[in-house]
């Protein structure tokens, strides 16, 4: 006969209740995916992961706008308005030049050149400047509103976010390289214009900025919408004639770049030295790349039949 021997177990521990950190009355079973706290329906915001609780995404929105305080001065135009502005004033003397037909219309490539046009035979033929002055031109009215309203709208951003010095920096340096990337591997028998390059660099500037924090529910929403945009703009430049997507693309290649060389790394003193360098560096690169194209145009017969 088998011998049993029966023991009474205690019973087993009733589950804990737990409860809305800010609703104590409301139990709960759901709780932040950052910190850990307890959340109810209401207090729930959706997350990357899970849900998180208003103090996480508050504290979140605080952190995703310290820039602020060193970025925009308390008074005085800021450098997005004075980007605004220099984009504007030639436009205008484009108008005035090319009569009320040029609104509209971009004025004939003859004058848009002799204004400061990106053309690569004359910039092969000295006249290096182009690269920066065609950023400030532009081609008809729908052309500098569409520039105008994504300066002011990712400038603001970028500016808020890196600081004003930072932020001209990273539009010029990405103008710049924006507009070598044309020269390198465009046409030369063509005419450019525009600040799309730089603002794509901005762009570019906000996708990076957006990347190192996407942990972030705010900067993860940022990327989805920034990806999105790059679709349709890259949609837009293989249907739309008169699209310099090589201008674009190495603007935004550049603003990312530059973006990532903004924030830099490691102490306040690393971090100056990663930023001067890094800025160098990108710079170095397109006058490199300007020098070796260069030579690439002077070579050819068209280039010594017109230039002698």
């Amino acid at each position: 006969m088998a011998w049993m021997h029966e023991e009474h177990l205690p019973p087993p521990p009733s589950p804990t209740i737990e409860v809305c950190y800010r609703h104590p009355s409301v139990e709960t079973r759901v709780h932040c995916s950052r910190c850990g706290r307890p959340i109810c329906p209401d207090c729930m915001i959706p997350a990357p992961v899970g849900h998180q609780c208003p103090t996480c995404v508050e504290e979140a929105r605080r952190e995703f706008r310290r820039g602020a305080a060193r970025g925009i001065p308390a008074a005085g135009i800021t450098a997005t308005k004075a980007l605004l502005i220099a984009i504007v004033v030639p436009f205008v003397l484009e108008v005035v030049l090319g009569g009320p037909g040029a609104l509209l219309q971009a004025p004939s490539g003859g004058r848009l050149v002799d204004m400061g046009a990106l053309q690569p035979l004359l910039i092969a033929n000295g006249q290096y400047w182009r690269l920066f002055s065609a950023m400030f031109l532009h081609a008809g009215l729908f052309h500098i509103l569409f520039n105008g309203y994504a300066l002011w709208l990712f400038g603001s951003f970028v500016e808020s976010s890196l600081g004003r010095t930072r932020m001209v920096l990273v539009y010029f340096v990405s103008g710049f390289l924006a507009s070598v990337t044309s020269y390198v591997w465009g046409p030369v028998n063509t005419v450019g214009v525009g600040a799309s390059g730089a603002i794509f660099g901005i762009f570019g500037a906000f996708i990076a900025y957006n990347y190192r924090r996407r942990h972030l529910a705010l900067a993860s929403a940022n990327l989805r919408w920034a990806t999105t945009l790059l679709l349709l703009n890259a949609l837009l430049a293989f249907t739309v004639r008169g699209i310099d997507w090589r201008a674009h693309l190495g603007g935004l290649v550049a603003g990312v770049l530059a973006g990532l060389v903004a924030e830099g790394v490691g102490n306040a003193q690393q971090r100056r030295l990663v930023q001067v360098a890094g800025f160098l560096a990108l710079v170095a690169l397109g006058v490199a790349l300007v020098i070796w194209r260069t030579e690439q145009i002077r070579a050819t017969p068209f280039f010594q039949a017109v230039f002698g």
